[in-house]
């Protein structure tokens, strides 16, 4: 069985030194605790080890930990300082959480940001195999899954962001946008939270390095990157069983004591400023204000986890928090009551178990978070039943609680109803909200969230496989050869966009060059050749193009025909009358997408989009399609989605129908189709049962091809290969056989 090596910005321990000796206590973080139940026999991790190791003790400290599967990876602290301070916290943290006036884009923490993956990736060679199974986490290490990719090209390697991606319309800002993409895209599998998330993701990719994707597959050189959402989980068990703790129990009554009867409203963060918390502080205060009645019998439990207290913008929140605590404090408080009870350290397990029990209502506001697992926590702590979660529906972890209340954090009267709807909610709908996010919790825990993750890391891995198998080489191009040398008659069906020629944004301007003209001429000249051009263009323009060439013709998807010696032909019993009703609705969308236009056949009508913004056109598509749905069956019409274009013909004629014309003229012949859109598909399906085919897609996409290339170049060259053998023996004795 494969091992599982984790890779992660830190390791699931952390080391202290203690008494002149270094130790290292287990962290009880939930990504140790999800991967701890994997099928993997060895289990490795790789990370920073939590602090700076002298030189001298690297050897000796890193040969200790690999004795338990931990591969350190030391880094010095200016090299932490850019890494970890500087490029992920000064400009990827804010960045994504859409505070963009925080990112600072400075080229070094650019460099030492490359430089940190980069020493990662050599940590990892140390100890990996050609069969390890490679998860890469979060923001740290976006560059690394790419890494991986180049030292092992057949390798299993997953990414996850822990974090939110952000629109295109900010991750288009960051400098660095095309590394970070082709980073991430290094892995079989990329997974986030939230399929918001992956919408975005998708969005970058198309738009900034141009690929094409479709239900999350992003088509890259020879294999697939798929991108799914995958919501992380908790140790719900861990947090159930602790309210039954004598520890737990101990802490809960010592607490009660000290907060009285008063309804207790609770606000766990960590301290950063993507969290909303003086805005939920402020909240909490015009609550007070409308809700006088509340005064005196509701307490804001604020328990602060300190973090990167050196940051100017996280200094000047504290400063904040603490001014807005001690003016609302010394605004409302009383001899026997206190509004705020705020308290700036992290909490002990069972400590913070005891107050998420306790609590009556648990406030997380967040402007932007990536999933949020306090709220989960929280749920899974309420054995009873009882209390009311008030959640930001920015935080990831509302597409899946959506029994609490939901609030807009930038809204304070939104919280502020939500407060009061929380504290007067009958104990019965309480619970009933509660069982079911408890359900949904338990269900699908960290260990859940791991296991699928890595399933469907196997499956994209496979998928690739099964693309891999399918990419023309050079043993696939000497069969191709090998066969076309010992077969009497051959016969080419070749599209022409995209597979003769590269796209245009003007089509007319993707006219055949000197070297096409050339190799379509020595290819068609061999009396044992028959070369045909199937192409969806107008017959008009293939003429002018072609049609001094000895080669047969089909045009707009096989409406014409054209023997290499004859008149053009059209199928019979073709209508055109539609047109006249489907054109104005072609050109209403013409007038909503800058850069298209509308192309008009002979019996057919082409939308082409090749100049549009890319995001605006995906959308016109599906709306285009949409109007036209109501059309197309009664009319026997049929839509084509090519490259960039769509197109509405007569259902009854297709590429297909064509080739069958063709292979009925010469039964048994050898014959080679290439393609590379949607359209040719109907092409490669009607070779499926000749023996002596081969059928080429150029792209990565999914076909009925047998075989995928890179580009229309390799499709040239292919021809050119063949146009330069010679006839050989074999070919002369099957002759006079």
């Amino acid at each position: 069985m494969p091992r599982l090596i984790t890779i992660s910005n830190r390791l699931p321990i952390s080391v202290k030194v203690k008494e002149g000796e270094f130790v290292y206590e287990q962290s009880v973080g939930g990504l140790a605790t999800g991967l701890s139940s994997t099928d993997a026999k060895e289990n490795y991790w790789v990370g920073w080890p939590g602090m700076t190791i002298k030189a001298d003790d690297q050897a000796a400290l890193a040969a200790r930990m690999n004795k338990d599967n931990l591969q350190p990876v030391f880094l010095t602290d200016r090299e932490y300082e850019n890494f970890y301070e500087g490029f992920s916290n000064k400009i990827i943290w804010p960045l994504y959480h859409y505070f963009k006036q925080y990112a600072s884009y400075k080229k070094t923490y650019w460099e030492a940001y490359r430089q940190v993956n980069e020493r990662f990736c050599e940590e990892v060679q140390k100890i990996a195999r050609p069969d390890d199974v490679f998860w890469v986490h979060d923001y740290q290490l976006m560059l690394l899954p790419k890494m991986l990719r180049e030292k092992f090209p057949d390798a299993t390697i997953g990414y996850f962001l822990h974090i939110p991606f952000p629109s295109y319309e900010l991750f288009r800002s960051l400098p660095w946008r095309k590394e970070v993409l082709e980073g991430i895209l290094g892995a079989d599998l990329v997974g986030f939270h939230t399929y918001d998330y992956v919408r975005h993701f998708l969005s970058a990719t198309t738009r900034i390095l141009g690929l094409n994707h479709s239900l999350g597959k992003v088509n890259m050189a020879g294999r697939i990157a798929e991108v799914d959402s995958f919501p992380m989980g908790i140790d719900y068990d861990k947090f159930a069983k602790a309210v039954f703790e004598k520890e737990t129990i101990r802490e809960i009554i010592e607490l009660r004591q000290q907060l009285g009867k008063d309804k207790i409203i609770l606000s766990v963060d960590r301290l950063d400023y993507s969290k909303g918390i003086l805005q939920r502080i402020q909240a909490f205060e015009r609550f007070l204000e409308r809700y006088p009645e509340w005064q005196g019998q509701v307490t804001l439990l604020l328990i602060l986890v300190p973090s990167r207290a050196t940051v100017d913008q996280y200094q000047q929140l504290k400063e904040d928090i603490d001014q807005a605590v001690g003016r609302i404090n010394g605004k409302f408080n009383t001899l026997r009551w206190t509004p705020i009870h705020y308290f700036y350290r992290a909490l002990p397990f069972n400590t913070l178990a005891a107050v998420y029990y306790m609590a009556d209502i648990a406030l997380i506001t967040p402007f932007r978070d990536g999933m949020n697992l306090i709220a989960k926590e929280y749920i899974a702590t309420k054995t009873d039943q009882t209390g009311v979660l008030i959640l930001s529906e920015m935080a990831g972890a509302a597409k899946e609680l959506t029994e609490a209340i939901l609030v807009n954090p930038d809204d304070p009267h939104d919280i502020v109803r939500a407060i009061h709807k929380a504290l007067t909610m009958p104990a019965e709908e309480q619970m009933a909200r509660n069982t079911a996010m408890q359900q949904t919790l338990r269900r699908y825990n960290v260990k859940r969230w791991s296991e699928v993750f890595l399933d469907r890391l196997k499956e994209a891995r496979l998928s690739t496989e099964k693309i891999k198998r399918k990419q023309f080489n050079e043993r696939v191009l000497t069969e191709i050869t090998e066969a076309y040398t010992t077969t009497e008659k051959r016969l080419f069906l070749l599209d022409y966009d995209g597979t003769l020629v590269d796209f245009h944004d003007d089509p007319q301007k993707a006219s055949p060059d000197e070297y096409l003209y050339s190799l379509l001429k020595k290819l068609s000249k061999n009396p044992d050749n028959c070369v045909v051009v199937i192409s969806g263009r107008d017959k008009e323009t293939l003429e002018r193009w072609l049609g001094h060439l000895p080669l047969g013709i089909v045009a707009e998807h096989g409406v014409w025909n054209k023997d290499m010696d004859g008149e053009w032909t059209h199928a019979d019993f073709l209508e055109t009358e539609w047109k006249e009703e489907i054109r104005p609705i072609i050109e209403y969308f013409v007038d909503r997408t800058p850069g298209s236009f509308i192309e008009e056949k002979h019996f057919s009508l082409v939308w082409h989009y090749r100049k549009s913004d890319q995001g605006l056109a995906e959308m016109r598509v599906h709306e285009l399609i949409e109007q036209l749905a109501q059309y197309i069956t009664p009319r026997r019409l049929q839509i084509l989605e090519g490259n960039k274009v769509i197109e509405i013909k007569n259902a009854s004629i297709n590429k297909g129908h064509a080739v069958h014309r063709w292979m009925e003229k010469y039964p048994g012949c050898f014959a080679l189709a290439a393609g590379d859109d949607h359209t040719d598909e109907d092409t490669f399906k009607a070779l499926t049962n000749y023996p002596n085919a081969y059928t080429l897609k150029v792209g990565h996409n999914q076909t009925a091809a047998m075989y995928n290339l890179p580009s229309n170049r390799d499709v040239l060259r292919t021809l050119h290969t063949l146009s330069e053998q010679p006839v050989t023996e074999a070919k002369y004795a099957n002759k006079t056989a």
